[in-house]
């Protein structure tokens, strides 16, 4: 029998749906670029949920970058707000505290690409060795 998603992962998955929704529509600064919630980890107590978030942009971004830097301020600085927002939507008696944090798997995994094809290079993928391909069969 498969095992069941706990509570605390039922209540991280929701806090990422309702905090997607609120982000977009209710905060409107415009040092707050396009953020996406990639991950929210609630603390077994539900005391704290650090919320892991990437801005969608064309440049290869850090920790330390100028536009990240300015929405996660902004985003730290609505946190009380969110959470009493997500009070109300969620029906929950206790709504943990909001953590922020710039989620750097992102361009990890584009480093680790790129490592990849360099290695490899472009070389077109293997062809089956078997012949079932209909380009090689005669009929």
């Amino acid at each position: 029998m498969p095992k069941e998603f706990s509570r605390i992962d039922r209540i991280a998955d929701q806090i990422q749906r309702e905090l997607a929704q609120m982000i977009q529509r209710e905060i409107k600064d415009p040092r707050l670029g396009m953020v996406t919630i990639n991950a929210v980890k609630v603390s077994r107590d539900m005391g704290y949920a650090d919320i892991y978030v990437s801005l969608l942009t064309t440049e290869e971004l850090t920790e330390e970058s100028e536009s990240v830097q300015a929405s996660l301020d902004v985003l730290r600085k609505a946190a009380g707000f969110l959470r009493g927002q997500l009070g109300r939507a969620m029906k929950l008696r206790m709504v943990p505290h909001l953590r922020f944090h710039f989620d750097t798997l992102l361009g990890k995994s584009r480093r680790m690409d790129a490592l990849i094809n360099e290695a490899v290079g472009k070389a077109p993928p293997v062809s089956r060795a078997d012949g079932d391909d209909k380009s090689e069969r005669e009929d």
